[in-house]
This record gives structure tokens, C-alpha cells and sequence, in this order.
């Protein structure tokens, strides 16, 4: 049975994080807003979407600050796991950063380029395997949901991680198209790693998990439909590096596919979308990634977002069968 200190630890760390998300966001908007920070959204989206044109984006911003501030405060003391998880979501978010000030205020559509993304993205996520392989009890070694046991990658290890961890903040990154859909999901993602780091006794990564489940919580409040704020590649990059981060640091990156499956689909979407047209010349899907497809449908969006957030909850219970 998991304590219920470390419940407490999770619920109260959580409420902080959401509490100071509250506070920031009506101080951090108007900024973005008076600095003319707008989306510009993409003309060959559905069309209900282009009255959220100039919407101030970057809010990720406010998130990673909750993060960090929350975490701060309730460690008591930085781990080194806890360190790693937070550079992760930091340096993650500072890639993002940079590609949304290119995009917004530098008004080069395109932002970072490709191969300059996955370089500092390479370099982070490398960091994260490196340490990882180097101090965790289970070495090169990951555990196999469902079966109670591990598997030693041994050489594979550190690429293994590295594709892991560049796949997860780019999955995260693309399932950020809706109002609240990336910040509702990830919140429900997040839940399911502080209470299994919490079942653990892993009160660093509890606490870094809980931090940004509350940052998510917080973050709806003006991230929701109809949306005051984006969170911009500046929040879904920090958000995807803090969750690839809880999964390694705890040895269940397989568990990613299961409990992030919202973000495996969306993925696998782009990839089935993109391969069939090069090969064929037709899509399988209305548009990608899949949350535009099921809009495309009839569907209106705060549907699709609850029907993705539903779905996250299942695979989250899915999850914890699967480790506990």
C-alpha cells in the first residue's frame, strides 16, 4: 500500500503547483499579450480554428515556472534525480522557447530548423541516458510492464533512451493542437507517475511529477476552450522532457506507449499520414495528427479533448496493472 504521507506529499505538492500556476498566469498573459506573442494558425487546419488567431502563446512559460518554484520549495534539498528531471524539463522548454521566438516574434514560420532541434534535443536526451545508465540500482536495465521482470539493453541502453526521450517530446509537442488537449492529458499522465514514484517511495520524482500534474491543473484554467493562452512549444517540449524523464529516472520508459498511447497515436498518425501519401499518393486520414482528423469528422473540439482526456485515464489504470 502506497503511505498515505506520500500521498499527502503528492496531493499538497500538486495544489501549490496549480495555486502558483493561478497566480502567474494573469500576471504572465498580459505580457504576452502587450508583446504580441499571437499564434498564427495554420490556414490549412479547420477552419474553426482561425479565430484563435493572436492568441498569446509561450504560456509554457508559466508552467515550467510553477514547476521549478513548486520544487524547489517542497524538496527540502535538490536529489540528483530530481536535478536531472527538472534540467530535463527546463532544457527541453528552452528548446521550445527558442523555436517559438523565432516563429512569433522573429516571424520566420518555420522556427528552428529541423536538424537543430534534435542536436540540442540529441544532447539532452543523451545527458538523461548517460546519467541514468551510470547511477540507477538496475544499471543498463529496464523493466518489462505487465511481467515483473527486466531487461538488460546493455550497449542499446543509452540509444534506446535517447530515442525514447526525443520520441516522447515530440509526440507531446504534436498532440498540442486543441485548446487543453496537451495540458489535460499530460496532467492525467503525470498523476499516474507521482503516485507510482510515490508507491516506490521515489519522493524525487513524486514531487517533480506532482509539480506538473498541479502546473497542468492550474495552466487549464486558462488553457481551456475557449483558450486565453498556448502553451507553445515553450510548455508541450518542457511537459514531453518531464515525462520521458519520470518514466527513465524510474526504469519504465516501456510504459510510455501504454499511459502516453494519446501521444503514440498522434504520433503514429503523422508517420501513417506522411508514408501513405509519399507511397501512394492518398491519405488515410482526413488530416494529421488525429485530433484534427476526428475535428475533420464532425466532431466538435472540446469532444475530441474529452474523449482523449477519457481515454488517458483508461490507459493510466491500464498502466498501473501493468507495474504494480
Amino acid at each position: 500500500m502506497i503511505k498515505m504521507t506520500s500521498l499527502q506529499e503528492v496531493f499538497y505538492t500538486a495544489i501549490i503547483s496549480a495555486l502558483i500556476t493561478l497566480i502567474l498566469g494573469p500576471m504572465i498573459i498580459p505580457v504576452l499579450r502587450k508583446m504580441k506573442f499571437g499564434q498564427t494558425v495554420r490556414e490549412e487546419g479547420p477552419r474553426t480554428h482561425l479565430s484563435k488567431n493572436g492568441t498569446p502563446t509561450m504560456g509554457g512559460i508559466i508552467m515550467i515556472a510553477a514547476i521549478l518554484l513548486t520544487t524547489l520549495t517542497r524538496a527540502g534539498g535538490i536529489q540528483r534525480d530530481m536535478m536531472f528531471a527538472l534540467i530535463s524539463i527546463v532544457g527541453f522548454g528552452a528548446i521550445g522557447f527558442v523555436d517559438d521566438y523565432i516563429k512569433v516574434v522573429l516571424k520566420r514560420s518555420l522556427g528552428l530548423r529541423a536538424y537543430q532541434k534534435i542536436i540540442g534535443q540529441f544532447a539532452l536526451a543523451t545527458a538523461l541516458a548517460i546519467y541514468q545508465s551510470q547511477s540507477s540500482a538496475l544499471g543498463t536495465s529496464v523493466i518489462i510492464p505487465f511481467l515483473n521482470t527486466t531487461i538488460d539493453l546493455g550497449v542499446l541502453y543509452i540509444p534506446f533512451i535517447v530515442f525514447v526521450t526525443i520520441a516522447t517530446v515530440n509526440s507531446v509537442n504534436l498532440t498540442d493542437g486543441l485548446d487543453g488537449l496537451a495540458s489535460g492529458v499530460t496532467m492525467i499522465v503525470g498523476v499516474f507517475f507521482a503516485v507510482i514514484a510515490a508507491h516506490w517511495g521515489n519522493t524525487s520524482i513524486a514531487i517533480v511529477s506532482a509539480a506538473l500534474v498541479g502546473a497542468c491543473l492550474g495552466f487549464l484554467k486558462y488553457n481551456a476552450n475557449p483558450a486565453q493562452v498556448f502553451m507553445g512549444d515553450t510548455g508541450s517540449m518542457a511537459l514531453g522532457g518531464g515525462i520521458a524523464a519520470a518514466a527513465i529516472l524510474m526504469n519504465i520508459s516501456l510504459i510510455i506507449p501504454i499511459v502516453g498511447g494519446i501521444y503514440f497515436a498522434e504520433s503514429l498518425s503523422v508517420i501513417i499520414q506522411v508514408t501513405s501519401f509519399k507511397l501512394t499518393g492518398k491519405r488515410v486520414f482526413k488530416m494529421s495528427p488525429l485530433h484534427h482528423h476526428f475535428e475533420l469528422e464532425g466532431w466538435p473540439e472540446t469532444k475530441v479533448v474529452l474523449a482523449f482526456w477519457a481515454t488517458s485515464v483508461v490507459l493510466a489504470l491500464v498502466g498501473f496493472v501493468a507495474v504494480i
